[in-house]
């Protein structure tokens, strides 16, 4: 990993040099997912007897901030990667849970369809599917209770005048009954 650093920078010690891009390689290993050298930019700046520590670095097009604050350099910067490292771990697995796989199969009802009768009326084409002759004649109330909480409206062949009945459902959460 390349880090450019911009700014007044006190001098770190060996020792801390070495910790530091020991640091830089594992966020290095966090942001490898499509290969390629990575980047980052530490911008250090001096605030009375506070010192500012700013790393920037791009990861799947996002760019990703970690600011960390201390008496010394050091302290600034090792928190700024541990903020860094944190937004990398949450970035990575967001796109790991939202990662798409193969499209589900097609539903059982897909042959029903695929069976349609289709006519053109006025240049636009109709089909025609009889699921409502399979499907039981039923009363009001059994139309009720297969509503449910999840359903806005419900067709229906009504058991007791042999016709067909649509069930709507109301935004004040009452019910109309549509006769045909």
């Amino acid at each position: 990993m390349k880090v450019h650093y911009t700014g007044r920078q006190e001098e770190l010690t060996a020792a801390q040099q070495k910790k530091l891009e020991a640091k830089f390689s594992k966020l290095a290993k966090l942001l490898d997912l499509r290969g390629g050298e990575r980047e980052a930019h530490v911008i250090l700046t001096t605030e009375r007897h506070l010192r500012r520590a700013e790393i920037t670095v791009r990861m799947l097009d996002h760019p990703m901030v970690g600011v960390g604050t201390g008496a010394d350099q050091y302290a600034a910067l090792l928190e700024a990667i541990e903020r860094l490292e944190k937004q990398v771990l949450k970035l990575r697995a967001k796109k790991r849970d939202t990662k798409r796989g193969p499209k589900e199969a097609w539903p059982q009802e897909a042959p029903a369809l695929a069976e349609a009768s289709s006519e053109e009326v006025g240049g636009r084409l109709v089909f025609r599917v009889d699921e409502h002759d399979s499907r039981k004649p039923m009363t009001l109330e059994e139309a009720l209770l297969e509503m449910g909480p999840d359903r806005d409206y419900l067709v229906f062949r009504d058991a007791e005048r042999d016709r067909i009945s649509v069930l709507v459902r109301r935004r004040d959460g009452h019910f109309d009954l549509v006769e045909a």
